[in-house]
């Protein structure tokens, strides 16, 4: 599978994307306008083993909400990401059998490197 998770408002998402080669490829799912389904969540929870992993702990919300301040269990992250698409970390991309989520630079550049050699 080759598909992509993204937010189009992110300007981080924008830049990452524009770095991708022959990005029509890819299958892409903008969040907002289309949200992640449960099973779609599912499946990433498969290649991942973790909501937790899936989350994002930058987004405004999770500030406003006081979400870290509490002791959150994979059913509330897992909760989260389905009832907002700001809690869900982006891009998410999935090539063939590997994921990549969120932006870090080490996971942007891991992903390239993988994407842009084919």
């Amino acid at each position: 599978m080759k598909k992509i998770y993204y937010l189009k408002t992110c300007d981080t998402c924008k830049k990452i994307m524009k770095q991708i080669e022959n990005i029509d490829r890819f299958e892409l799912q903008e969040i907002k306008s289309n949200p992640l389904t449960e099973s779609q969540l599912d499946e990433l929870f498969k290649h991942t083993k973790s909501y937790e992993a899936l989350f994002n702990k930058r987004a405004q919300l999770y500030k406003e909400l006081g979400l870290k301040d509490k002791q959150l269990t994979e059913t509330d992250f897992k909760n989260y990401i389905l009832e907002h698409y700001t809690f869900l970390a982006r891009p998410v991309i999935f090539y063939n059998d590997k994921i990549f989520v969120g932006n870090a630079a080490k996971t942007v550049e891991a992903m390239l490197q993988t994407v842009n050699q084919d």
